[in-house]
């Protein structure tokens, strides 16, 4: 796994948070082909509503600063690393074998520590302080199961934001935090900037 992630991607600097590096291919659809996986390779780029939210964590450092974060469907890691770069005690999850290593990869580039968790986390209850997902909000089945998930968190009191460029199923109801044009691949997203919005419960 090493070396797919090592040879399908090269280190470079994300767009809205250029402090950060990140492995990141050229090509989603030859990259998805050569996994082999029904989904895509979500740990390949820094999507849109991850680049918001590591972006609003970096600039606002007190949000994590020493407390317990889990960044949820991780994927690059990007949100992750953000939030260790800022003083947070981050777990990383993904579903996605390939996203472990690529988050490995990537928190040693930016010199951060964390603690990668793979697996499912939607039926369990983590004990966190605060829970980060960007970009969630894709599909209609996932949106279902992340929600409530996200809700739980937040009426146990953790602090919950979601980085979200203007996905069909984000719910409604929720805050705007703040809101960030993100510049990104428009063979993915079909623009090259995409506004994005931190939502809070």
């Amino acid at each position: 796994m090493d070396d797919l992630v090592r040879s399908a991607t090269t280190a470079r600097p994300v767009p809205l948070t250029p402090e950060i590096v990140l492995r990141t291919a050229d090509d989603v659809t030859t990259l998805w082909e050569r996994t082999g996986s029904p989904e895509p390779p979500f740990w390949a780029f820094p999507w849109a509503g991850g680049q918001a939210l590591a972006r609003h964590v970096l600039d606002h450092p007190h949000l994590v600063t020493g407390r317990r974060v889990l960044d949820l469907a991780s994927g690059s890691g990007l949100v992750a690393v953000a939030a260790a770069r800022a003083g947070g005690l981050v777990t990383a999850n993904d579903v996605d074998p390939l996203a472990a290593t690529a988050i490995a990869l990537n928190a040693h580039a930016n010199h951060v520590t964390l603690t990668i968790t793979p697996g499912d986390l939607l039926d369990t209850t983590p004990d966190t302080d605060v829970l980060l997902a960007g970009d969630v909000f894709y599909d209609r089945d996932m949106a279902a199961r992340v929600e409530p998930f996200l809700l739980a968190a937040h009426h146990r009191g953790a602090l919950v934001l979601v980085g979200d460029p203007q996905r069909a199923f984000m719910p409604r109801g929720w805050t705007r935090v703040a809101t960030y044009p993100v510049p990104v691949p428009p063979d993915l997203e079909g623009v090259t900037v995409r506004t994005t919005t931190v939502w809070r419960p």
